[in-house]
């Protein structure tokens, strides 16, 4: 890891939202930052101590003129008690667009510079505040849907993610140390290296904690990154009433005549925690009309894409082989059978009718119109998408490595199996060292150790300016 230089500019960004609002923050950190804010700021008090952390009410003035700006709250935090441990300073501004932009541009004259997407929490990695991962988890915060997506993103905050990785790193570098001993001393080596006992501790404290993070990683990317269900079926099986029933409100016009969807229509709701991208889709049947065609083109497309398809049926009508054939084309993709208009008091038989067309898949039965069922199905497409019983994650699973981790930690758990087997056929223990460090390496890659610039750079443009 790299410290931000002595030398750096000053940098400057709006750090609050685009748009009006009360209250806007203008935030500078760096060197500069105090004699910055003294040359366009203007306190109430003509002795203004500018104690750190501490609030002090005063005018935004044009340097050259003196003429007010706005009326504002300004406050200095010094370094290394602030985010960047850099000295910080924050302007706190009326939030209205024109006002927060002269404030910006007097700054930038006085002599800061435009901040960079995700700088100021580039430069708190930099300066040791926080590690990589803690740093991701910022961007996790920032743009979480759901509730679960932000209590995920807060643990790896608080470091839960750093605290598991340094576990399995102390235990492998008691391990590489054995191992260095006995490079040292090969007359040694029976009595310094037990090989049973050494796979042993390496299954316990390194494999077995990498495969669990490995499994939290992708259940965990359900909760941060969200599914895209797409509902599919003939015309007039109630996929647009079945998208209005899972929204609480009337977002796709239905009416009684096939076809009425021509286009795709997509929003998002929350299932359980999980963030579900709901795809509403053109009726699928044959046409000659060349609208209708292309709607049903991009219908096949989106559900070819989907994480999981709602196979709609209309309980109403007998199954037609139309049904058959979408079943088909969707073969090997996740799919939940949904039996919609069960108010219109169906015949018993098509229930046994769909389970013996298609044995062995979810049935859920319900009415888009009455929303009963539709607990049902919202419990089935959680279950469908997590392979979890309906219910929130545990304490113990609240620890989600995102896919760049995910990678690094395949990348681990190879080299310390590797490692594992090699002691089973008694490897020399300079090689099981070098498999040893490699694992040690793509750990340390995880939380900013020895991460290149490029993967930095890949990893704060994701960052809005002004965080």
């Amino acid at each position: 890891m790299t410290t931000p230089e002595p030398s750096a500019p000053t940098i400057a960004a709006i750090a609050t939202p685009p748009g009006q609002g009360g209250i806007a923050i203008v935030r500078l950190s760096g060197a500069d930052s105090l004699a910055i804010l003294k040359k366009i700021f203007r306190p109430r008090r003509s002795d203004c101590p500018f104690q750190s952390h501490c609030l002090y009410y005063g005018w935004i003035v044009h340097p050259a003129s003196g003429e007010a700006v706005d009326e504002v709250l300004a406050v200095l935090m010094r370094a290394p008690r602030t985010y960047t441990r850099e000295d910080v300073v924050e302007i706190h501004c009326h939030g209205g667009p024109m006002v927060v932009r002269e404030i910006l541009a007097l700054i930038l004259t006085a002599g800061a510079v435009p901040a960079a997407a995700g700088e100021f929490t580039r430069r708190a990695f930099l300066g040791g505040r926080i590690d990589l991962t803690q740093a991701e988890a910022v961007v996790d915060m920032l743009t979480a849907r759901t509730s679960a997506g932000l209590r995920l993103a807060a643990a790896q905050l608080g470091g839960d993610l750093h605290a598991r990785l340094t576990t399995i790193r102390e235990a492998l570098l008691d391990i590489r140390a054995l191992l260095e001993v006995a490079i040292d001393f090969p007359e040694e080596e029976n009595d310094i290296l037990d090989g049973p006992e050494l796979r042993a501790r390496l299954s316990r404290d390194a494999i077995a904690p990498l495969r669990a993070l490995i499994a939290a990683a992708d259940q965990g990317r359900i909760y941060q990154e969200g599914v895209a269900v797409v509902i599919l079926g003939r015309p007039n099986v109630g996929k647009s009433s079945l998208l209005n029933a899972l929204l609480r409100e009337e977002r796709a016009i239905v009416t009684a005549t096939p076809g009425t969807t021509r286009d795709t229509i997509e929003e998002y709701i929350a299932i359980q925690g999980v963030p579900v991208r709901l795809v509403d889709t053109a009726g699928i049947r044959a046409t000659s009309e060349t609208v209708e065609e292309l709607g049903i083109q991009r219908a096949r497309g989106k559900a070819a894409e989907a994480d999981l398809v709602l196979l709609l049926f209309d309980l109403s009508q007998p199954l037609a082989p139309e049904d058959q054939e979408l079943y088909t084309a969707i073969a090997g993709q996740p799919v939940i059978l949904v039996a919609n208009k069960h108010d219109l008091g169906p015949d018993p038989s098509r229930l046994a009718e769909l389970a013996r067309a298609f044995p062995g898949e979810t049935l859920v039965v319900l009415s888009a119109k009455t929303l009963a069922g539709l607990a049902d199905l919202e419990a089935a497409i959680f279950a469908k998408v997590t392979g979890a019983a309906a219910e929130l994650p545990g304490q113990a699973h609240w620890c989600a490595p995102n896919a760049r981790h995910r990678a690094a930690l395949v990348k681990a758990l190879a080299c310390v199996e590797q490692a594992n087997q090699g002691l089973a056929v008694a490897v020399a223990p300079d090689l099981l060292a070098v498999d040893v460090q490699e694992g040690l390496d793509w750990l340390a890659e995880i939380v900013g150790q020895t991460t290149t610039e490029d993967v930095l750079d890949r990893i704060f443009s994701r960052f809005c300016i002004g965080k």
